[in-house]
């Protein structure tokens, strides 16, 4: 693969890779280490290496805080400096996540320590970053702080497992991410930042009308870390329009459900009458904030690889022409994942799928058809971008 990359003035290439990093502990009490579970930490030179062949020249990638503060404040990031210089040497413009679900161990999600200390971490992590680079830095503070805190204070999904907590978990995430920002502006005033959340869409059933106020409220609820982050909610967190610099909008194929139901399903033809467009949904995101706005995660698994990326890629070319400006799209994740609850399955869902050798070591394979679809999609817009 060898594309032409649309030219931005955001990001160094407009086709973004997203590296699964999530190092939460998980309802079987493991910590994961997604980094580690698909060799991206051994392998980052080879990794990087595709995406430049790929037409590919910014990352999404993350340092794994539990692993670089094994003791409170003291901060070893010899698994992260690997990273970037790896991403020097290949040229790659990384966006790092600072905090990717998981924090050290022992320390407690809801104490002001964890902010203390987030703010803490994030400085040394800033001055890291600075000394390896003279490129402007790109930051996501605390990746979808409302899945987060949905996953660790409603559902009891993520470590600590709690239910009806979630609003307390937002508001303490969206403090972090705050004293994140102002720390790292501390040390590089030039830093940005993305924030990246799923953008939603809740209805009612169709023999359920009653439930139409509750399914409004639940869509309008994706929109409350970003506007805690700005200061249009909770203003006594400290949010300011300055913070809130990029958004991600993250979009997958079961972003759109009935309340207290199934979610619309994308694959059937003819779709659901209720189904809205990405390119609406992003309208909405546009006209409410005004902002930089990209796909800040976005694909699908097995089969409907291809179709997927073509239609998101479509959906932009719409959302152009209607004067809504995208920033790019981050092919997130992709190499291929293993499941959080089960190593031993693959989701199918990259570029790249990952093979193990009889040595361990997980070979990258290119997915052809998904390849393809991409370099259609790529070739659209950029042909497009050059109307």
């Amino acid at each position: 693969m060898n594309n032409k990359s649309i030219p931005t003035s955001l990001f160094q290439s407009y086709w973004i890779a997203g590296y699964e990093s999530s190092c939460h502990i998980n309802t079987k009490g493991e910590r994961l280490d997604m980094l580690a579970a698909t060799q991206h930490d051994s392998q980052v030179d080879t990794d990087y290496a595709l995406l430049r062949a790929a037409g590919i020249s910014t990352a999404r990638d993350a340092v794994r805080w539990p692993l670089v503060e094994k003791t409170p404040g003291n901060y070893d990031f010899s698994s992260f400096i690997p990273m970037l210089e790896a991403a020097k040497r290949h040229g790659v413009q990384v966006i790092w996540d600072v905090c990717h679900y998981g924090w050290p161990d022992g320390l407690d999600l809801l104490s002001p320590e964890f902010v203390t200390r987030f703010a803490q971490f994030s400085r040394a992590l800033a001055q890291t970053v600075k000394n390896h680079s003279d490129e402007t830095p790109f930051y996501s503070p605390i990746n979808e702080i409302s899945f987060f805190a949905w996953a660790t204070g409603e559902s009891g999904w993520f470590y600590p497992h709690l239910n009806h907590r979630g609003t307390e978990i937002k508001r303490q995430l969206v403090k972090a991410a705050l004293a994140c920002m102002n720390a790292i502006w501390e040390v590089d005033p030039r830093a940005r930042f993305v924030h990246v959340d799923p953008v939603i869409r809740v209805i009612p059933k169709r023999d359920q009308l009653q439930f139409t106020q509750a399914a409004h409220n639940y869509t309008e609820s994706q929109y409350e870390a970003w506007d805690m982050i700005a200061g249009r909610q909770a203003p006594e967190l400290g949010g300011d329009p300055k913070y809130l610099d990029i958004i991600g909008v993250n979009y997958y194929h079961s972003n759109q459900w009935e309340y207290d139901g199934d979610r619309l399903r994308w694959e059937d033809a003819p779709r659901d009458e209720r189904w809205m467009s990405f390119s609406q949904m992003l309208a909405q995101i546009h006209h409410r904030y005004q902002t930089d706005i990209f796909i800040g995660e976005t694909s699908h698994f097995g089969a409907g690889r291809a179709r997927w990326i073509a239609e998101i890629a479509a959906e932009i070319a719409v959302a152009r022409v209607n004067d809504i400006p995208i920033a790019g799209i981050c092919i997130y994740p992709i190499l291929d994942r293993s499941d959080w609850l089960d190593p031993n399955h693959w989701h199918n869902s990259g570029l790249w799928d990952l093979h193990r050798n009889s040595d361990g070591k997980l070979v990258r394979v290119l997915h052809e058809e998904y390849a393809q679809a991409l370099r259609q999609a790529q070739a659209l817009l950029a042909v497009q971008e050059c109307a």
